[in-house]
């Protein structure tokens, strides 16, 4: 069967490894994609009526939610799928099977324990500054290049008081918006960055390194769970269900967490309390993110603060 994911195969590889262990006879050709490529050769397959995988499962659950709702992929239901919560499952035809968090990351060399940001507001403290220690060095992602780093800020956009605010502070601390997960935590290791805002936790936890202090923000906390969809006429369905199936199980959960994709994440504090948590339901409410003029506009304020 063929699995196209976004997720980084040394950090997803071990899961699959075990699915395969217990499941004598299947092969996984496992392919890793970025969002937006992933997102497009899936539409394209769609349109084509020749899906040329078995399985997607994408951080940038918008895109899949919008797979859906062209009916690019074709129901499952089980007894596992069925137990999710209603905020990670959608038509029988997504289903979230990690819980992931979105952390602040610094570098633990460079940013004194008195910078630390604990909060969006304590990193707008940082970025408005006199001395101008952090200008130039607080990353994010490119929102234009990673859909999952779209995906954030535009529940950023719906979910803080802050977010204009943010964007200022970006703008006066001329931050820097790159594409990937794994460039973004480098650049922190390295010193390159000071400060890394919106990062995926599970990617930070999988290179556990400690010159990468984490901190889950403690004003709110977005959780992401990647959603996983089985194109409508995959040629390995059977296989597709079973994987699913796999994942949510006991074994495949503990596999997952193992990998860093199941929370509790790695952080200075330790469990965040559950009312910070904010989970990013997969529902069709993600498509607002989608709609073309809201996409343009929110763009178009990127772009103004880092100069593109």
């Amino acid at each position: 069967m063929v699995l196209r994911s976004t997720t980084d195969i040394k950090v997803l590889g071990p899961t699959i490894d075990d699915f395969v262990a217990r499941n004598p006879g299947v092969a996984v050709d496992f392919q890793q994609w970025g969002s937006n490529d992933l997102y497009a050769a899936t539409a394209r397959d769609c349109d084509a009526g020749r899906p040329a995988a078995d399985a997607v499962l994408s951080s940038a659950v918008q895109q899949m939610v919008e797979l859906v709702n062209r009916a690019c992929a074709q129901p499952y239901r089980s007894s596992l799928t069925a137990s999710l919560p209603a905020a990670r499952r959608w038509r029988d035809e997504i289903w979230g099977v990690t819980l992931e968090p979105a952390v602040i990351i610094y570098n633990t060399h460079l940013v004194p324990a008195a910078d630390v940001p604990r909060t969006r507001f304590a990193l707008l403290d940082l970025m408005r500054r006199s001395d101008r220690r952090y200008d130039g060095k607080i990353a994010t992602y490119d929102i234009e290049a990673s859909g999952l780093g779209y995906l954030f800020a535009f529940e950023d956009s719906l979910e803080a008081s802050t977010f204009g605010s943010l964007i200022e502070g970006f703008s006066r601390a001329h931050a820097v918006a790159t594409c990937c997960s794994a460039e973004i935590i480098k650049g922190v290791s390295d010193g390159t960055y000071k400060i890394a805002y919106n990062v995926l936790g599970s990617y930070v936890n999988a290179r556990r390194d400690p010159g990468v202090g984490v901190v889950l923000p403690l004003d709110y906390t977005l959780v992401l769970s990647r959603g996983y969809m089985i194109p409508r006429g995959a040629g390995h369905a059977a296989w597709a269900e079973r994987l699913v199936d796999f994942l949510l199980s006991p074994a495949g959960q503990q596999d997952l967490s193992r990998a860093g994709l199941v929370m509790v994440s790695r952080t200075d504090e330790g469990t965040p309390p559950e009312s910070v948590l904010r989970p990013i339901a997969i529902t069709p409410v993600l498509l607002v993110a989608l709609d073309a003029q809201k996409r343009a506009q929110f763009i178009r304020r990127w772009r103004d603060v880092f100069g593109r």
